[in-house]
This record gives structure tokens, C-alpha cells and sequence, in this order.
């Protein structure tokens, strides 16, 4: 770990630092014993911060810092969940499209560049709707996962493409290993570094998804999310109020999130990059 931190880049030291921060408030701070920041009217409406309530309170009696806490938490959950199915997905779908070639490989790649092709924007507006406001984070996560494994499909099935020319495979071959095995043991390794990387910018592209929703007023109503604390903040007219910690904390937090996830994706390849170039 010591190498790794003296040789990464200071966008990839400065990533690590921002998503670690809130990986700990989502992880760790989240299971501190807390009142659930959902119910309406736990604590009078509108305080200031102070060091009972960090943030301060919403008009509907809500400790600002436990929702946010709780906010975070359910975005990275949903972040993690999309991308982590969307990459294992993708990735061996991608594999197995690409080295077994023949009719396999073109319904698969007819599927993948359907699931490329279609708007993902209509098709969430109607699972949402479907839900009738109400879904846990699971479900959602799901939803949004229906479209995060095509493009990396698409990605490593030339990968594979190229891989399974080399000499090594046809080894693997003639040693009687078959097609599932190849793939898992002989070409998959090659592809772990990059699927590090397409992980993490799945991460951010599903709390983005599911953030835009939560504004334009679409994710289940019971959902906390950075985005739907965005949403509730300005439908109960937060800045008309002056309740700017209500309103700029998930703002903040959104930003701060996607700046540090943004930061540790590039710091990241120029670190692989740096690496390769050794």
C-alpha cells in the first residue's frame, strides 16, 4: 500500500482521499444508532445547526445530517449494486460473445446492441411508475441495472476478440479445457484491470441516473437519496425559506461525490498508464 501511495498521482491520491470520506459516512457513520430520518415531526421544524442537530432540521421536523447520512448511504448502495452487476454481467457476456464466435456471438451482440439502442430514459420513467412510489433500494438498483452491462459487453468483447488468436489459448485448446473454462481462467485476468475501472464509472454513472430521476421527480417517493433530498428540499420551498443547509447539503454532498469518483477513475488509468509505460 505504501509503493502504491508513493507511486499513484495526486487526481488518484486526491479520489481516494474524497471517496473514502464518503464511503465512511455511508458505512460507518450510517450504523451509528440513530431515529429514523424519515419520520415526519420527530423534532420541531426549522432549527439552526447546532450540536444536537449538526445541520439543523427541515420543515417537517427531519434532522438535516441523518437524512443526509441516510441519503448517502442508499446512493452509494444503489451505485455499487448497478455496478457491480453491470460489470460482471457485461464482462462475461463480453467474454463469451467474443471467443466463442459463430451464432452465439451474434445473438448475443444483437442483444447487447438492442439494450445499447433503446432510450433508458422512458423505459425507468415507466418502471418507476409501475413501482406507485414505493421501492427499496434493491429494486432500483435493478432497474438501473438493466442498462449498465450492455456498453461493457460491447467493450471487452474486443478485447476477447483479440486475445483469442494467441497462442496460449490454442494451448488451452489442445489441453481439452473448455469454452466457460477458458474464459474464466485464461482471458478474464486481462480484463480485471479494466473492469476495476469500468466498475467505478458504472458507480457514478447509476447515482447519476438514479439522482436525475429523484429531480425531475420520478424515484419512489420513499427512497432516500441525494437526489430525492434534492427534489423534497425544493418542492417544500427550502431556498424561499432560507434553509440553505436543507437544500446545499445534498448539492454538496452530490458534487463533492461525483468530483471524487471523477478523480479516482482518471487518476486511476494515468496510474495504469504510468505503469504499462514501466
Amino acid at each position: 500500500m505504501k509503493k502504491f501511495w508513493n507511486n499513484a498521482n495526486s487526481r488518484l491520491k486526491a479520489g481516494l482521499i474524497i471517496t473514502s470520506f464518503f464511503i465512511i459516512l455511508g458505512f460507518g457513520v450510517y450504523y451509528i444508532p440513530h431515529i429514523n430520518p424519515f419520520s415526519y415531526n420527530t423534532y420541531p421544524a426549522k432549527l439552526n445547526p447546532s450540536w444536537s442537530h449538526l445541520l439543523g432540521t427541515t420543515s417537517m421536523g427531519q434532522d438535516i445530517f441523518w437524512l443526509l447520512i441516510e441519503a448517502i448511504h442508499n446512493s452509494l448502495m444503489i451505485g455499487l449494486i448497478v455496478a457491480l452487476i453491470g460489470t460482471v454481467v457485461g464482462v462475461f457476456v463480453g467474454l463469451l460473445a467474443g471467443f466463442s464466435g459463430g451464432v452465439l456471438d451474434r445473438v448475443l451482440t444483437v442483444v447487447t446492441d438492442t439494450f445499447v439502442v433503446i432510450p433508458s430514459l422512458p423505459i425507468l420513467v415507466l418502471m418507476t411508475a409501475l413501482m406507485k412510489g414505493t421501492s427499496t433500494v434493491i429494486m432500483m438498483a435493478l432497474v438501473l441495472a438493466m442498462f449498465a452491462w450492455a456498453w461493457p459487453s460491447r467493450q471487452i468483447r474486443s478485447l476477447a476478440l483479440s486475445i483469442k488468436e494467441r497462442d496460449f489459448i490454442h494451448t488451452a485448446w489442445f489441453s481439452g479445457e473448455g469454452t466457460i473454462q477458458i474464459v474464466v481462467t485464461e482471458i478474464l485476468p486481462f480484463a480485471l484491470t479494466w473492469s476495476l475501472s469500468n466498475f467505478m464509472n458504472a458507480t457514478l454513472a447509476a447515482i447519476a441516473s438514479e439522482s436525475s430521476l429523484a429531480v425531475l421527480g420520478l424515484s419512489p417517493a420513499n427512497l432516500i437519496s441525494l437526489g430525492n433530498m434534492i427534489q423534497w428540499a425544493r418542492a417544500r420551498n427550502a431556498i424561499f425559506a432560507r434553509q440553505w443547509f436543507w437544500i446545499g447539503s445534498p448539492i454538496v454532498a452530490t458534487v463533492l461525490l461525483f468530483v471524487g469518483l471523477f478523480l479516482l477513475i482518471t487518476g486511476y488509468n494515468d496510474y495504469l498508464s504510468m505503469k504499462r509505460g514501466r
